[in-house]
């Protein structure tokens, strides 16, 4: 029995809902009067989640049991939920207390069911029998998982409005086909720079290309471009301390970025290069 439980399945049951409605109140007002950003208490929808990833797969894992602090989505029931699975409205009052007095009284609670991606969980059924859990104090609950395999990873993911730089990352390395070091070593935060960064290295290659006078396929020009391009730059920059707090592709954007605006703004033609030779 917690404290405050007053013995009466019944009464206790209503209490917790009640309880469990006023956080979620309480936290969408101290979310207003710390100005958050709109999605902090907002489940995460499945489906956006596995387009901005890139959905390629999925196996049945069967039973296991789960963290509920891993739960952090819905397939279907986003809007009768919080982020932390608070009811949203009183309209589901009855089932959840039904619910909370089953459990109270002991009684068995089927496994939910959830989509697992990385290390994320959605449920694809039992969202009462997960507010119940949670507002109860519980850790972990039973669940049939059934595991997503995604074209890139789900770390990082918090808020929705991570899922835009992921889906423009999932669309760069599409267009870059990066693999290892390489693939890890590109990454940006703002979603607009992975744009950017895809059209840098499809334009180098196009160079390339015609220095070569033959076709690459874009893993042979994403590869070269790290190797010949990315590489070097980032390591100059490196020993002139000049990536600071930024990630090595962002840094290489900045530079990228003037050299382009000088190849725009100066002559560079063979009497320039000739005099600067000179001296």
């Amino acid at each position: 029995m917690t404290r405050g439980d007053t013995g009466f399945p019944q009464a206790d049951a209503e209490n917790d809902f009640l309880r469990a409605r006023r956080r979620q109140v309480l936290s969408r007002l101290a979310a207003w009067l710390r100005r958050e950003p709109d999605d902090v208490n907002i489940m995460l929808p499945f489906d956006e989640v596995v387009d901005a990833l890139g959905r390629t797969g999925e196996r049945k894992i069967g039973p296991q049991v789960i963290r509920l602090d891993s739960i952090v989505g819905s397939v279907d029931r986003t809007r009768d939920f919080d982020r932390r699975f608070r009811p949203m409205s009183g309209r589901l009052r009855q089932r959840w207390e039904r619910l909370a007095r089953a459990q109270r009284r002991g009684e068995p609670i089927p496994p939910i069911e959830v989509y697992r991606v990385g290390d994320l969980h959605f449920v694809s059924d039992g969202h009462h029998r997960v507010s119940v859990a949670l507002a109860l104090g519980q850790d972990t609950i039973e669940a049939y998982v059934t595991r997503i395999d995604t074209k890139i990873s789900a770390n990082g993911i918090r808020f929705r409005g991570d899922l835009i730089v992921k889906n423009d990352r999932r669309l760069f390395l599409e267009r870059v086909p990066l693999a290892g070091p390489a693939r890890t070593a590109m990454v940006v935060s703002d979603p607009w720079n992975y744009t950017i960064l895809s059209e840098t290295v499809e334009a180098w290659g196009f160079r390339l290309m015609q220095d070569e006078c033959r076709f690459l396929n874009r893993a042979e020009v994403a590869a070269r471009f790290y190797t010949e391009e990315f590489e070097p730059v980032v390591g100059m920059l490196r020993q002139a301390g000049l990536v600071g707090d930024r990630t090595e592709a962002e840094a290489y954007l900045s530079v990228s970025e003037q050299r382009y605006r000088l190849m725009r703004t100066h002559r560079w033609d063979d009497d320039v290069i000739t005099a600067l030779r000179k001296g």
